[in-house]
C-alpha cells in the first residue's frame, strides 16, 4: 500500500514536471524536438526503455525455467513479455504522436517504427504459442525457448536497424547529453525513467503474484 502510494506520488510529480518544470526544447536542430513536443520525451523514451528490459528480463527467466523447470521462472517470463509487450505498444503510440507534430503523419514507415511493428508480431507469435499448446509442461518449454529466440532480435531491430539506415527519427535520445538537454529537462527525464522502471517493477510483482493464485487454484482442481 505505502509502495503505490508513493509511486502514484511519484508519476503525478513526473508528469506535472513534464509540463511546467522542464522547458520545452528552444532549437529543432541542437535538440532534435520542436518545442512543445519535445514534452513527448518524458513519455516515449522511458517505455521504450520499459520494453526492451521486460523482454530481456522474460529472456532470462525463460532460460531459468529451461534449466531448472522452476515454475515460478515461468511467471515471471510470461509476465514480463505480457508487460513488455504493453510498454511497446505504448512507445509505438507516443512515437506515433511525435511523428504527427514533427513529420505530419502518424506512420511514415521510419526505420524505428517499421522495427518496433516487427517486434509487435514477434511476441504476439509468443502470446500465441502460449494459447496453441493445451499442455502445461510442453508450452513452457517451447515458450522458454521461443523467448530467447524472440530477444535475440531485440538488440538488432531496437539499436542496429535504426542507424545502419536513414531515419526521421532523432538520434541518441537515449543519452541526455546528446540533445543537448539543460538541467531541468534533465531532472526530469531521470525522473520519469526511474518513475517508469518502478511502475513495471510493480506491475511485474502483481502480475506475477496473479499468475501463482491461477496455477495453485489449476493444481487444487486437479487433486
Amino acid at each position: 500500500m505505502i509502495v503505490r502510494s508513493l509511486l502514484t506520488i511519484w508519476m503525478a510529480l513526473i508528469i506535472v514536471a513534464a509540463f511546467l518544470y522542464a522547458e520545452p526544447a528552444t532549437d529543432f536542430v541542437a535538440a532534435g524536438f520542436p518545442r512543445q513536443v519535445s514534452r513527448i520525451l518524458f513519455f516515449h523514451v522511458p517505455t521504450a526503455w520499459i520494453a526492451t528490459l521486460a523482454f530481456l528480463i522474460s529472456m532470462i527467466a525463460s532460460a531459468l525455467y529451461l534449466a531448472k523447470r522452476n515454475v515460478k521462472a515461468d511467471y515471471i517470463a510470461q509476465s514480463a513479455a505480457e508487460l513488455g509487450f504493453l510498454f511497446c505498444v505504448l512507445a509505438t503510440v507516443t512515437g506515433s504522436i511525435f511523428a504527427k507534430a514533427t513529420w505530419g503523419s502518424f506512420w511514415n514507415w521510419d526505420p524505428r517504427q517499421t522495427s518496433i511493428v516487427i517486434l509487435l508480431m514477434i511476441y504476439g507469435a509468443y502470446f500465441a504459442l502460449r494459447s496453441a499448446v493445451p499442455d502445461l509442461e510442453r508450452k513452457r518449454v517451447l515458450a522458454g525457448v521461443y523467448s530467447i529466440l524472440a530477444f535475440a532480435a531485440v538488440p538488432f531491430l531496437v539499436f542496429v536497424v535504426p542507424r545502419i539506415t536513414s531515419s526521421l527519427h532523432p538520434e541518441n535520445t537515449m543519452n541526455p547529453a546528446s540533445p543537448g538537454m539543460d538541467p531541468k529537462t534533465l531532472k526530469v527525464f531521470l525522473g520519469s525513467l526511474f518513475a517508469y522502471t518502478g511502475l513495471f517493477v510493480w506491475m511485474l510483482r502483481l502480475k506475477i503474484r496473479i499468475l501463482t493464485i491461477e496455477g495453485l487454484r489449476v493444481r487444487d482442481l486437479f487433486r
